[in-house]
């Protein structure tokens, strides 16, 4: 597979798609897949541009407004995640990742997907440690604090890519790895970068949860951006076998080394086509109760407490998760416009207020897994004053909204309307192998549980119908109206 790598975008994606025309036309090879590290500016109006924590001399549509509408659509599969210079308000409606055009993926805050055999996993944001312990609280219109905190990275989402095993072929951050210009040639990137001295001396360049998990996994490839210059590192594990080929990339302009391509081994029996990852897929459900909207500071299990602080998933749990997908992984092609699109040609420009948006990508996801939508949280918090709370006889917590509140039907572009979630799950029974896969090894997980896994203590999400709310009591410390 012939995999094209970018640094910052900075929205340039008519430069990026052109220069990749250009590179296959000289090569005469197809390029598979573009990897994009951060700072993508999926802007799709004026509005979105209110939400970007940038100068406003720098506030410009640039291209990817195009790529939403539909007036173009990417000639390469594209996969990105998300730095410190988004639209942040519409990265928000896919914390767990999604379409934000046709052909384009975002990875969501954290996340792990595979194509062809090869497991690709981002991490979104980049490293600030006094936002580093808050739950996912900030929502649209943004302050002037919340605008930067939004895309500052959570211990959660480190928590959870910690309890993954096997291999990563790629892993994806905007930030570097702390430390890691020690393992490349420091002083090529001083002549570059002389400013940079400081900070590698007082080892404060870079992040250190990104590190942590280079070192935890070792994953073949790590690709970053954000600081704007080429440099290459090659890190051993220490005792071990393991390497990590570490390269970083230049943002989008003439004369800049901001695109790589590489190529790597793949399973040429699979198509090309963007799958979850079973065990991302599990972990995000046995994690489900550590989300918090909160801005206070939350702290994960560990191993001196009484509650479950490893969360690798067992062979059931994973047969369990596979189920409730119907042991088909292929990420869906779901995408649905949430705003109004950009339109130079608009003499009316004035500028909607940003709110915070449900958008049906994550509200199908989240059904399917059993998971909360971050956003549905925010949103109960914001409307709480409209919800009379009492517990039933089951200690569940149920809450009715307003009318106002609840819709039989999903509206992607209100902020106020709250999507039914699915019953399938309550009506399971048990879990049976499948009959229709052609993968063995799913095979092998789904028949490797036959009891009911939809009503066991680890089940936390809200169940949300049209006039009544309810969620766990453990959780409704989550959903007070106390920041």
């Amino acid at each position: 597979m012939r995999i094209a790598v970018e640094g910052c975008a900075h929205g340039e994606l008519d430069i990026i798609y052109e220069t990749i025309q250009e590179i296959e036309k000289v090569n005469g090879k197809k390029i598979d897949l573009l990897i994009c590290c951060g700072d993508f500016q999926a802007t799709r109006n004026l509005s979105d541009l209110k939400c970007m924590a940038i100068s406003d001399k720098y506030k410009d549509m640039r291209t990817f407004y195009k790529y939403y509408s539909g007036e173009k659509v990417a000639p390469v599969l594209t996969i990105f995640i998300g730095g410190n210079h988004e639209a942040s308000n519409y990265l928000q409606e896919l914390p767990y990742g999604g379409w934000v055009a046709p052909n384009i993926y975002y990875l969501g805050y954290a996340s792990v997907i595979t194509i062809g055999g090869i497991r690709i996993a981002g991490l979104s944001g980049i490293y600030k440690s006094q936002h580093w312990m808050q739950g996912h609280h900030e929502k649209p219109p943004y302050t002037e604090n919340t605008i930067r905190s939004v895309y500052h990275i959570r211990n959660l989402e480190i928590f959870r890519l910690k309890q993954l095993t096997g291999n990563i072929d790629i892993f994806l951050s905007h930030d570097w790895p702390s430390g890691i210009t020690k393992y490349g040639n420091e002083n090529v990137l001083l002549k570059e970068k002389p400013f940079f001295k400081n900070d590698i001396k007082n080892n404060v360049l870079g992040s250190p949860p990104s590190m942590e998990l280079l070192e935890h996994h070792y994953p073949s490839y790590w690709f970053s951006a954000h600081l704007h210059c080429k440099f290459a590192a090659l890190v051993n594990e220490k005792g071990g076998t393991r390497v990590t080929k570490f390269l970083a990339l230049d943002k989008c302009l003439p004369k800049r080394k901001f695109l790589q391509v590489l190529e790597i081994k793949h399973n040429s029996d699979l198509p090309l086509k963007l799958h979850y990852d079973l065990e991302w897929l599990t972990i995000l459900y046995l994690t489900n109760h550590l989300l918090s909207v909160k801005s206070g500071i939350h702290y994960m299990p560990g191993q001196y407490g009484n509650t479950r602080w490893v969360f690798t998933p067992t062979v059931e749990e994973k047969a369990m998760v596979l189920k409730k997908f119907n042991c088909d992984l292929e990420i869906p092609l779901n995408f649905t416009q949430t705003v109004k699109s950009y339109n130079p040609d608009c003499t009316d420009v004035s500028v909607v207020s940003p709110q915070l948006i449900l958008n049906s990508q994550t509200t199908q996801f989240c059904d399917t897994l059993g998971i909360d939508d971050p956003s549905v949280l925010l949103l109960l918090i914001q409307n709480s004053h409209e919800i009379s709370i009492s517990f039933d006889e089951d200690n569940v917590l149920s809450s009715t909204f307003d009318g106002k509140l609840a819709s039989d039907s999903f509206n992607p572009t209100s902020p106020l309307n709250l999507s039914p979630k699915s019953n399938n799950e309550e009506q399971e029974s048990e879990i049976s192998s499948s009959k229709d896969t052609t993968n063995e090894s799913l095979n092998n997980l789904s028949s490797a549980v036959n009891h009911d896994c939809t009503g066991d203590g680890d089940n936390h999400f809200i169940q949300i119908e049209p006039n009544c709310k309810k969620f766990k009591r453990r959780n409704y410390s989550i959903y007070s109206n106390t920041l």
